[in-house]
């Protein structure tokens, strides 16, 4: 099983041959953000699915009471990397607004129940998070 700088590393080197296909069926991306105080870009690799054209991926940090440090830095910098298998494309990050979320936690919950287990441990809403192909 992959996960953190060893999954990224595989995924960028395969184009996702190794790390795309991931957990209980899950599908990863790799998300690149600048950091908020560093400038410096970091990849996560994040279950995803897709919305129409748009990806959507969940900020759940396991449940912890701080949103990731990826969230964190979108926030700030909402021009991100992404990559899909092979296919890697700059992208404009935002939280899903109120009705978007309660449409979009379903469709990510079902490839990975554990969300609704995060959401029960933590008092913060968990951010989802739609990935928007730039133009």
């Amino acid at each position: 099983m992959l996960f953190g700088k060893e999954h990224v590393e595989r995924y960028e080197a395969t184009d996702g041959e190794e790390g795309h296909d991931w957990l209980k069926g899950t599908t990863v991306l790799l998300l690149t953000t600048t950091g908020r105080k560093t400038g410096k870009q970091h990849t996560t690799p994040l279950i995803y699915r897709t919305d129409g054209d748009d990806y959507v991926v969940v900020a759940s940090n396991g449940g912890a009471p701080d949103s990731p440090s990826w969230y964190k830095n979108l926030t700030a910098y909402p021009q991100v990397g992404v990559q899909v298998k092979g296919d890697r494309f700059t992208a404009h990050a935002r939280s899903a607004s109120t009705q978007e979320k309660a449409r979009l936690w379903p469709l990510m919950t079902e490839v990975w129940p554990d969300y609704d287990d995060y959401q029960a441990k933590t008092d913060r809403p968990i951010p989802v998070v739609i990935l928007q192909r730039a133009a």
